[in-house]
């Protein structure tokens, strides 16, 4: 069994009693920590994929020590100017070793948590229901805006013959 998590801002392929180098953590050593990110799972040949996480799935690690990686040095140059920069680094990382991964989700999950994970598709039909409700119901009132919007031709229409009378009746006194 393996399984793809975010340690850190960085995805580990990790099974069970593995040692991994992270970057730096902040929990103490011998301390439990519980990586909820979980990206794919393979048991015993079953993947499961998340999209992006897998919700009720973690990784249970503890770190073993911190210590620091080997220095790398960082050297510019620039010929022919007398430019030279000399730096060195030493990354901080911690150990940590995998002593769990759940599938299902962490063995302390609360009853409460269960309860609202029930009522939360519950809630989200009613929501749905109200948005279907209201959907419908500006469609019936734009029914009488269209016939009012078909009168309105027609008073155009009216006021056009209106113009041209008028129009003729300003040539025939001017004529």
């Amino acid at each position: 069994m393996y399984a793809i998590v975010e340690i850190a801002g960085q995805q580990f392929k990790v099974s069970k009693d593995q040692k991994v180098f992270v970057h730096r953590l902040a929990e103490d050593e011998g301390s439990k920590v519980i990586f909820d990110k979980v990206f794919l799972l393979d048991a015993n040949g079953t993947i499961t994929v998340g999209a992006p996480a897998i919700e009720g799935a973690s990784v249970e690690a503890k770190v073993l020590q911190h210590l620091k990686g080997d220095k790398v040095i960082v050297f510019k140059k620039k010929r022919r100017k007398g430019y030279k920069k000399k730096n060195g680094h030493r990354q901080s990382f911690t150990q940590i070793v995998i002593e769990e991964i759940l599938a299902s989700g962490s063995k302390k999950a609360s009853p409460k948590k269960e309860e609202a994970k029930k009522e939360a598709p519950a809630k989200a039909q009613e929501i749905v229901e109200k948005t279907v409700a209201e959907v419908k119901a500006p469609k019936a009132k734009a029914a009488p805006k269209k016939e009012a919007a078909a009168k309105e031709p027609k008073a155009k229409a009216a006021k056009k013959e209106d113009l041209k009378k008028e129009e003729k009746l300003d040539d025939d006194k001017a004529v």
